[in-house]
Formats: C-alpha cells, sequence, structure tokens
C-alpha cells in the first residue's frame, strides 16, 4: 500500500472515529447501566480500536506514544495540500472524488 492509500485511509479513518466518538455516548446513555455491549457492538469497538493504533503510528512523529495537536495538524495539513490538486487552497467535489479513485489499489495486487 503507497503512502498517498495510507494517509486517504487514515483521513478517512479520523473522520470515522470522530463519528463514532459522537455516537458511543449516545448509545451508552440509551442502555440501561446493567447492559452488556451486544457481540457485534463488541467486534465494531475494537475495529475501531484497531483503526485508531494505525494512525497512531501513522501520525505519532515523535513515537511518544500520543498525538499532539499540532502533530494532528500537521498531518491534516499534508493530507489538505495532497488532495488540494489545484491549490486553491479549497477542496471541491472533483478533487475529492479523483482522490478516492487514486487510493484504490490496481487489479491484481
Amino acid at each position: 500500500m503507497s503512502i498517498m492509500q495510507k494517509r486517504w485511509k487514515v483521513a478517512f479513518g479520523i473522520a470515522g472515529i470522530l463519528a463514532l466518538g459522537t455516537m458511543v455516548p449516545m448509545a451508552v446513555t440509551a442502555q440501561s447501566p446493567s447492559s452488556t455491549p451486544a457481540p457485534a457492538q463488541e467486534k465494531k469497538l475494537k475495529a475501531g480500536e484497531k483503526e485508531a493504533k494505525k494512525l497512531l503510528l501513522l501520525m505519532d512523529k515523535d513515537q511518544n506514544g500520543m498525538i499532539s495537536k499540532q502533530e494532528f495538524m500537521n498531518f491534516m495539513e499534508a493530507e489538505f495540500d495532497r488532495l488540494d490538486a489545484d491549490k486553491s487552497g479549497q477542496l471541491d467535489v472533483s478533487e475529492l472524488t479523483k482522490a478516492q479513485i487514486r487510493t484504490r489499489s490496481p487489479i491484481g495486487r
């Protein structure tokens, strides 16, 4: 997997983790205090942890086991710059669409 593919996956992973972070509190409040997570929910949470660990490895430049705000911002800025093909300082639908196509592995790999 190329660095561009990894970065794109990480960008989507971050978005997914952030979305999951907003959904988990709602799910917790919807459950009674004595209930335990269903196996399907546990599986999803473990998958999210796996993706978060991948993000940590990609973004943690000083390798201290944590992502600082500066590390996060540097990573996201590099991703934005990579996606901004026309260097306009804004991402449009065509740039995002092209980026999605580039991240797919060629057939046979």
